[in-house]
């Protein structure tokens, strides 16, 4: 068992990525992160000899993105849960404008954790 995650640049992919880290500490599995931030990723520390491990998409669209991590999925049967961020959008940017989030809500093959960021 393992648990993935699409981190993102933004508010809701670190929440995602700290939320996912603490599932997998809490069962004792490996972190996969797929990066969809174009940039280095810090990975936490899980500590008690859990690890986690980086998947780098190798097209950077946001289209490309959605079937990476999808691919992931298909890939490793291990990964029994995925991790997303997720932000509140009106209904009119829901019509409109599609996300990340909510492709991988609707089309990923294992159960989702959507985790929205702290206001402050």
């Amino acid at each position: 068992m393992s648990i993935c995650v699409a981190v993102t640049d933004s508010t809701e992919g670190r929440a995602a990525l700290v939320a996912a880290a603490e599932e997998a500490v809490r069962m004792g599995v490996l972190l996969v992160a797929v990066n969809l931030t174009g940039t280095g990723l810090e990975l936490p520390d899980l500590g008690d000899g859990l690890s986690a491990e980086e998947v780098v998409p190798a097209r950077p669209s946001a289209l490309d993105e959605i079937e990476q991590v999808l691919q992931v999925l298909e890939e490793r049967p291990e990964i029994t849960r995925l991790v997303v961020g997720v932000r509140r959008r009106s209904p009119v940017g829901k019509a409109v404008l599609g996300s990340i989030a909510q492709r991988l809500i609707l089309e990923a093959p294992v159960p989702v954790l959507s985790v929205k960021a702290a206001q402050g």
